[in-house]
């Protein structure tokens, strides 16, 4: 299930509804309600591809490419206790003055938690609480500042009975947020970023989800450069399953997210969401963060990050139809209802 340096798998001909569950032609993507029928294998020289589409039966016949199609379409594990069979929802909780969308809206710890329950009864699974901002251009906080705003928040919502993940790249911080009750860990540089961060959720029994960011938030939007931004994100998470797994970190605890955004320019972003499926091709959870991002604005009449919730939910639906099993997002009751409907037509009868 690790990457190859030259040869990737990408899930193709995918299909939801009755075609979806035809399983003698299809397979289901990572044990959900998307399917394949077809894959393109993927060769790599530089910047240039070899893309050569396969049928399943003729793969199955290939020892070793069968048992990369067995890692694409199992079925994953319950991540931080929750049942996959459908999309769930992580909805946003920034507890900072400075964050891109809504900076110093829940800043007081009062409003943050009333913001969290209020967003689990708009259909939120999982509530993500930050407190320091990662936006392009952002600098960075202290732990204690970061801990002093979080720490209440984690530790209220936990007790309420939501499962809290911590978005931090500091390793103080996801000690003291998981002995607070937070479950997941949401890390921005794949605990890469802080010598004892492996450390740090190897010792507890948290989920984690690693993130993708070229450069770090202030320098990030730079100049970022990819030889081939999709395949290159794949070998960096790799990279990083098997430094988790020398850790002790389980697979089966670990969700991916491309960073969409984070050291990336328009085509970058566009090519990563376009090849969304070829990451399950890692056996992970695949997560998904599109919410009011600047892309969007620049794709569509350049609005500001509060007028961007037509093309957030156009990009969760496009990703969830290629295999994103979590949902990274600030308009929760709005994803919920698009959701809602998107699962009715997969199904083909309401739920």
């Amino acid at each position: 299930m690790s990457g190859s340096s030259d040869l990737y798998l990408k899930p193709t001909a995918l299909l939801t509804g009755a075609a979806g569950r035809a399983r003698g032609m299809a397979a289901p993507l990572a044990g959900g309600p998307v399917a394949f029928t077809a894959v393109e294998v993927i060769r790599r020289h530089g910047k240039a591809r070899d893309v050569v589409v396969r049928g399943l039966d003729a793969l199955r016949e290939v020892t070793a490419m069968s048992k990369r199609l067995e890692a694409i379409s199992a079925v994953r594990p319950p991540f931080a206790g929750l049942t996959l069979d459908r999309p769930r929802l992580m909805g946003v909780i920034n507890v900072t003055p400075d964050s891109f969308s809504d900076g110093g809206r829940y800043a007081h710890r009062d409003k943050a938690i009333a913001h969290g329950q209020a967003l689990l009864q708009a259909g939120a699974d999982i509530l993500d609480v930050g407190g320091e901002s990662t936006r392009p251009g952002a600098a960075p906080v202290s732990r204690q500042e970061e801990m002093d705003r979080v720490i209440p928040v984690v530790a209220a919502l936990a007790k309420d009975g939501a499962l809290v993940s911590i978005d931090t790249r500091h390793a103080a911080v996801m000690r003291e947020a998981l002995a607070a009750g937070a479950r997941i860990v949401n890390d921005v540089t794949a605990l890469a970023g802080d010598s004892g961060s492996l450390a740090a959720v190897a010792a507890s029994d948290a989920a984690i989800v690693l993130m993708h960011m070229q450069g770090e938030p202030r320098t990030m939007q730079q100049e970022p450069a990819y030889v081939d931004a999709p395949l290159d994100i794949y070998d960096f998470f790799a990279e990083r399953l098997t430094a988790c797994a020398a850790a002790g970190i389980e697979r089966s605890r670990i969700a991916l997210d491309p960073g969409i955004g984070f050291g990336k320019r328009d085509p970058h972003n566009v090519a990563i969401l376009a090849d969304l499926a070829l990451y399950h091709g890692l056996g992970c959870v695949l997560l998904l963060g599109v919410s009011r991002k600047s892309f969007i604005g620049r794709l569509s009449r350049n609005e500001d990050a509060n007028n961007r919730l037509a093309g957030s939910l156009a990009a969760a639906l496009a990703g969830i139809e290629r295999g994103a099993q979590i949902v990274r997002v600030h308009d929760v009751a709005e994803t919920a209802q698009a959701l809602a409907i998107w699962q009715a037509i997969a199904a083909g009868h309401p739920a």
